[in-house]
C-alpha cells in the first residue's frame, strides 16, 4: 500500500515538472515540413498591396493655389467684402480662410455677382456664367475673367482637366502621377449678345468675324506675338 502511494505521488511530481518546462523543439524534418505547410506563397514585402511606382498628384484644382488679396460682391448686395480667396475652378466655388477658426471655407458660384483679385499690381476682375449667352450651352455655373470689357468684350474661362496617372498598360505612356492641367477656353461676345468660342489664331478669329478678316490679318499673328492674350484685346479695340 505505501509502495502503490509512493509511486503515485512520484508519477503526479513528474507530470507538474513536465507542465513547468520549456516546451519541447520538433525535429528539423519534420519542423520543416509543418512550417512549410503554412508558409505564404509570396516572398515577404513590406509593400502589401501599395504600389510605389505611383507618385501621387501634381497640381491642384485652385487657381492661384494661395489667398490672394481679393473684393467679393454677393448677389443682392451693393458694396464689396475685403477678403483673402481663391478659386476652385473644378467644383466652382471661391475659396477663403473663416477669421474666427482659420479654416478654409468655400461658397457656391451661384451666389457670387463679381469678384476682383488684386494681384502684381493688377485687378483681376471675375464673373460667372450663369444666365450669360453663348453659342454652346456651358452646364456648369463657372467663373469666367473679364479681359475686355464691351463692346467685343474677350473672356477667359479658366478650368483644369483631370489627367489619370497611366502606367500599369503594357503600352502606356509611363505617367505615374494624376495631373491637374489648366485649361484656358476664351469668348468674344458678338453685336448679337452672344459669346463665342475662339482659338487665339488667325483662323479661329475669321472663322468668327469673317467680316474682319482683312483687319486680322493686318493686326494679328499668333505666330509671331509674344502674348496673344493681349494682342487679341488690342485688335478689338479696332474692330
Amino acid at each position: 500500500m505505501k509502495l502503490n502511494l509512493i509511486l503515485i505521488l512520484s508519477f503526479l511530481c513528474m507530470i507538474n515538472s513536465l507542465a513547468q518546462n520549456t516546451p519541447g523543439y520538433q525535429s528539423g524534418v519534420t519542423g520543416e515540413r509543418n512550417l512549410m505547410a503554412i508558409v505564404n506563397t509570396s516572398p515577404y514585402t513590406t509593400n502589401v498591396g501599395f504600389d510605389n511606382r505611383y507618385q501621387g498628384v501634381k497640381g491642384t484644382p485652385r487657381l492661384f493655389d494661395t489667398l490672394v488679396a481679393s473684393s467679393l460682391m454677393i448677389y443682392g448686395e451693393e458694396k464689396y467684402i475685403r477678403m483673402e480667396s481663391d478659386l476652385d475652378v473644378v467644383r466652382n466655388t471661391l475659396i477663403f480662410k473663416e477669421s474666427k477658426s482659420g479654416e478654409l471655407r468655400e461658397i457656391n458660384s451661384k451666389y457670387i455677382a463679381e469678384l476682383i483679385y488684386h494681384k502684381d499690381g493688377r485687378d483681376l476682375v471675375f464673373r460667372t456664367t450663369g444666365g450669360v449667352r453663348f453659342d454652346k450651352e456651358i452646364k456648369e455655373n463657372e467663373f469666367y475673367e473679364v479681359l475686355k470689357e464691351g463692346p467685343w468684350q474677350f473672356i477667359m474661362i479658366p478650368e483644369k482637366e483631370f489627367v489619370e496617372a497611366d502606367y500599369k498598360r503594357v503600352y502606356s505612356p509611363d505617367r505615374r502621377y494624376d495631373e491637374f492641367n489648366p485649361v484656358s477656353k476664351y469668348y468674344i461676345q458678338g453685336m448679337d449678345s452672344v459669346f463665342h468660342r475662339v482659338q487665339l489664331t488667325r483662323k479661329s478669329l475669321k472663322k468668327v468675324f469673317p467680316e474682319k478678316k482683312e483687319l486680322i490679318d493686318k493686326n494679328f499673328n499668333e505666330k509671331t506675338s509674344p502674348d496673344p492674350e493681349a494682342d487679341v484685346i488690342e485688335l478689338l479695340g479696332k474692330f
